[in-house]
């Protein structure tokens, strides 16, 4: 969910503004309103040039991540909407680039508006003849998008510099989590040096502006993790097939059962299983679904069998033992499935899938506890945890 005040739309993108942006608004509007020297030259007009400051650099912001989002949208990928914060903004983007190249386009976008909004402020500087006040508000201004263009370019998740280090190491080793993962930790390295650095200089000599290093560096810190985090998934995704997440949740069943013994017998019982299969002469005939036998008359339910109603198991989705991870994630999705059958090489049914299996699995190959009552709910709510975006994970190792 969305988290954030929505203002609007802008080219189609959604715009948000986080509690924390009213904050630093008022912080920035009251630092550069109080400075004593414009005070002294301008005196109440130094507050509006110090909400001015304020609001141009969000709007600095907002242009920096709107040329994220242009270039993203020339490739056909989504974005869904572009968050203005505390430590400035984020653009989500439905799904990562294709190519190295394509990553590196969409990252060196924001860098390449910054760049441009400082040489048109400081163009505008030198060649207008402005009033006193604007002068002084676009040059400094024109500093912070040059501050934050060279401090974006930091190589490391997750600043855009990070993103451009991601594309090159993708490019070198045609390996996307290589290159996540490299850009992770060098944003973790960099993220506990601006950490320790800052509070090392603190100690020796308090000052605002080290403290806010420091909250740059944990931000920084957290994030990169995060992304650690996100490759660590994606590899372990990419390793794990339908046989590595199966179980065999479901029973098998005479196929002359009839309708009424078989309601009788196994409907009525407090527990029942996932999935109930027909077989007779030692081989499966069907899937028989709860649905199916709702849909006959009662009046029949002592002549028809389970044989009847039992959908071949080549005509209802499955996957097979070897089909990737990632791709039953997918079917699950796109085809709104609670579970997926898989079939052995011979149409044999080797197991039941679903989401809470897939869970399971991951949790044990990455050695993360994982209790019965968390992997049920999964399995009984039909989705993942809140956070564990699973479906975007398998569909970025899809592309």
């Amino acid at each position: 969910m969305q988290s954030g005040w929505r203002v609007g739309s802008i080219l189609g993108i959604p715009l948000y503004l986080d509690t924390s942006w009213f904050i630093i608004v008022l912080l920035v509007t009251f630092v550069y309103g109080s400075n004593p020297t414009w005070q002294q030259s301008w005196g109440d007009v130094a507050w509006i040039v110090g909400l001015s400051m304020a609001l141009l650099l969000f709007g600095s912001v907002l242009l920096h991540e709107l040329g994220h989002s242009l270039v993203a949208k020339s490739q056909g990928i989504k974005v869904n909407s572009i968050t203005l914060f505390l430590f400035g903004g984020i653009a989500a983007i439905d799904q990562e680039s294709k190519t190295p190249g394509q990553a590196f386009q969409v990252a060196i976008a924001g860098p390449a508006v910054s760049l441009g909004l400082y040489m048109l402020l400081t163009l505008s500087v030198n060649l207008l003849a402005l009033p006193t006040p604007v002068a002084v508000l676009f040059a400094n201004v024109a500093q912070i998008n040059l501050v934050l263009t060279v401090f974006n370019l930091i190589p490391g998740l997750p600043l855009d510099g990070g993103q451009v280090l991601k594309a090159a190491v993708w490019k070198a080793t045609n390996s996307r989590i290589k290159g996540v993962r490299w850009a992770a930790r060098t944003g973790q390295v960099l993220g506990w040096t601006a950490v320790g650095g800052g509070l090392l200089a603190y100690l020796a000599q308090p000052s605002l502006d080290l403290i806010w290093i420091v909250l740059i560096g944990g931000f920084a810190i957290r994030n990169a993790s995060n992304y650690g985090r996100v490759a660590d998934l994606q590899e372990t995704l990419s390793e794990l097939t339908a046989a590595d997440a199966m179980a065999r949740d479901f029973r098998v069943l005479d196929a002359n059962l009839s309708l009424r013994e078989f309601a009788d017998e196994y409907l009525l019982q407090s527990t029942q299983a996932p999935v109930y299969l027909a077989a007779s002469d030692g081989r499966y005939r069907g899937l028989v679904k709860i649905e199916d036998v709702r849909d006959v008359e009662r009046s029949q339910w002592e002549q028809q069998t389970l044989m009847d109603i039992a959908r071949p198991l080549t005509t209802v989705t499955n996957v097979r033992e070897t089909t990737s991870l990632a791709e039953v994630i997918m079917l699950l999705e796109q085809q709104g499935l609670s579970r997926l059958l898989v079939l052995t090489p011979a149409d044999a049914v080797a197991g039941v899938i679903d989401r809470g299996e897939i869970v399971r699995a991951l949790g044990k190959k990455m050695n993360l506890t994982i209790s019965d009552t968390v992997i049920q709910r999964i399995k009984d709510e039909g989705e993942y945890p809140p956070g564990l975006k699973l479906p975007a994970l398998a569909k970025s190792l899809q592309e």
